[in-house]
């Protein structure tokens, strides 16, 4: 699949799921591939931005990933990606760090969801919560220096 297809799969997938803002859930996911372009980030990388909520979402499944013409960083940067229920966050954050252009993904995510004018529209306890949950994230996977090219 080249970009394109993986946009328009992306797209597809999410189709009419919103985030917590209300938002079409497909900018979100335009806003971290195009995080990951920023950052120096290579075309598995950014497709693999495209996909990575899908299988945490339920949008698409692991056989589909499995099964995707994608290269096997790709789908392996989404698995790394791709929070387990019940999962501790160290445990998420290892994983993360142990896959090769994973941290670069993550990073462009957690960079999108703590943006203080996404943040701006939820209600106070929701929006301190999840403050403190990407501020922890960052500090586990070595983010707190601030923003820079990973890979």
């Amino acid at each position: 699949m080249d970009l394109t297809e993986v946009e328009a799969t992306a797209r597809a997938a999410h189709a009419g799921q919103t985030d917590k803002a209300g938002r079409p859930y497909a900018e979100h996911l335009r806003a971290v591939a195009e995080g990951v372009r920023r950052r120096g980030g290579d075309e598995e990388q950014i497709a693999a931005a495209w996909l990575h909520d899908a299988v945490e979402d339920d949008k698409l499944s692991r056989a589909w990933l499995e099964s995707a013409s994608l290269t096997r960083r790709t789908k392996d940067i989404v698995l790394a990606v791709t929070k387990r229920s019940g999962e501790p966050p160290e445990d998420y954050a290892a994983r993360v760090l142990a896959t090769p252009g994973a941290l670069l993904v993550k990073e462009a995510d957690l960079a999108h969801n703590a943006d203080p004018a996404r943040l701006a529209v939820l209600d106070e306890a929701t929006r301190t919560r999840l403050t403190a949950k990407y501020t922890r994230m960052r500090a586990l996977l070595g983010l707190d220096a601030g923003p820079g090219t990973r890979t």
